[in-house]
């Protein structure tokens, strides 16, 4: 009985030990469940917060590569730019063997034959050690560019890399571009010399019973000179005249045209790029000029080779003419006396006077008010050639 009890005792001693046990296991799970409850809530927040700083840092990264890429893309594209633009080239430039260039300076030098002036330049007549004439154009000094000198040197190379452009052409109704000298104010244009000087000399000679020229070399001038201006038309990019005149076509020898001035207009302000007695209507309304504007030029010299008149002529400006050339020309095409137009000393065969008057038709069309109304020189030179065999 003693063990029993004993046993007994210690049994319920064991089972409180037991539960005691247990009693301090589930409190200690429970402090170490609150315990560690807290830091897993504020590791969430942390961890977003990292997250956020990566993305960040990542998209600065990026920014700044392709700003720094940018940069040096325009720093490098700026220093190409300076490294290949044209530099400005002090004396002599050449286009042919057959000018040497000190020579060329010297003859520049020396007191030359002036052949006329223009607002645009002078003109001179100089002949080289060799025996070669030259006919040498001075345009003015540049007045208009003497505030800032860097003002001063962007025209004077843009000028230089126009006049390469024009130095370029070659067509057979074209006063080429021989060489060109840049002195301190002013650049000199080097061409051909042409005996025979300009249209508008030898018109002039016509007035005064001084030369006679029959309506072949005429016909034989003006689609010379609309081969040219086809030539400059079609040239990529296109090459305007923009002062087309009389006094800018040329005739060598044998009275075959050649087209001067082409394309200067346009290098400097001070040119003077219209002329009041043959520039087209839109050049004086809103100064706009295009293709069509060169044709209407045309137009007045085709009206000048088959009138033998000067559109500056008083009888234009009365009332019975219509105040111009071409109205003039228009008036009596649409009265059916387009024959009373025609220059007195051109008139001659049958044959020759039907060409006549169909030429004086393709001038009307060329002296239309509209542009678009007017022909394209493509299809001037296909008229022209019809009426005459070249």
């Amino acid at each position: 009985m003693d063990r029993r009890r004993s046993t007994s005792k210690l049994n319920s001693r064991l089972t409180r030990l037991l539960l005691l046990l247990f009693i301090f296991c589930f409190r200690q799970e429970t402090v170490q469940c609150q315990e560690t409850e807290p830091p897993s809530s504020s590791k969430q927040p942390h961890f977003k917060n990292q997250l956020q700083r990566i993305i960040l840092s990542i998209v600065l990264g990026v920014v700044t590569g392709l700003i720094c890429a940018l940069l040096t893309a325009l720093l490098v594209r700026c220093f190409l730019r300076y490294i290949s633009r044209t530099p400005i080239l002090k004396g002599p430039v050449i286009f042919s063997p057959k000018i040497d260039p000190k020579t060329l300076q010297l003859a520049l030098t020396n007191e030359n034959q002036l052949l006329g002036s223009s607002p645009n330049g002078k003109y001179y007549r100089t002949v080289l050690d060799n025996g070669l004439i030259i006919a040498v154009k001075q345009l003015g000094p540049f007045s208009e560019c003497s505030s800032p000198e860097s003002q001063s040197k962007s025209v004077k190379r843009r000028i230089q890399q126009e006049l390469e452009v024009l130095a370029g052409l070659r067509h057979r109704h074209l006063m080429s571009l021989r060489a060109y000298v840049r002195e301190h104010d002013r650049f000199s244009l080097v061409y051909d010399f042409v005996p025979n000087g300009s249209l508008e000399d030898a018109m002039n000679r016509v007035r005064a019973n001084q030369l006679q020229l029959g309506w072949e070399v005429r016909l034989r001038v003006a689609v010379g000179v609309i081969k040219g201006l086809q030539y400059l038309h079609s040239y990529v990019p296109q090459i305007m005249h923009y002062n087309l005149k009389p006094t800018n076509v040329m005739l060598d020898s044998e009275f075959e045209p050649r087209l001067g001035d082409y394309g200067l207009a346009k290098l400097t302000p001070y040119l003077d790029g219209a002329t009041s007695g043959y520039s087209a209507p839109e050049c004086f309304q809103n100064g706009r000029y295009s293709d069509k504007s060169d044709i209407f030029s045309f137009g007045m010299i085709l009206g000048v080779l088959l009138t033998g008149r000067d559109p500056t002529d008083p009888f234009f400006g009365e009332a019975a003419s219509g105040g111009s050339l071409g109205r003039w020309l228009r008036h009596l095409q649409q009265a059916g006396e387009a024959r009373e137009a025609l220059d007195k000393s051109i008139i001659g065969e049958e044959g020759e006077e039907d060409e006549m008057l169909m030429a004086v038709r393709i001038a009307v069309v060329c002296l239309s008010d509209l542009p678009a109304e007017r022909p394209s020189s493509d299809e001037l030179v296909h008229m022209l050639t019809q009426l005459h065999s070249f």
